[in-house]
């Protein structure tokens, strides 16, 4: 079965700040506004370039947005 069809894949943990974490979602939002987990999709699909997997790209960037600038301090 394909891991996107698959709705309750085993629930990852990943270390990022909140300020990189929450803005992604939005950006991820832009390029897939469909589905529960367009962050989870990204990561997907980049950890399958990452693996030089067959047929696997590296996931598109959305264009430019909030999310682009870094956050104030």
């Amino acid at each position: 079965m394909d891991v996107e069809e698959n709705e309750y894949d085993k629930a990852r943990r990943v270390r990022m700040p909140d300020d990189e974490w929450e803005p992604f979602l939005a950006a991820a939002k832009v390029m897939h506004p469909e589905g529960r987990s367009p962050r989870g999709r990204v990561l997907r699909e980049f950890v399958r370039w990452y693996m030089r997997r067959p047929g696997a790209k590296l996931p598109e960037r959305p264009p430019a947005g909030p999310w682009s600038e870094p956050p104030t301090e």
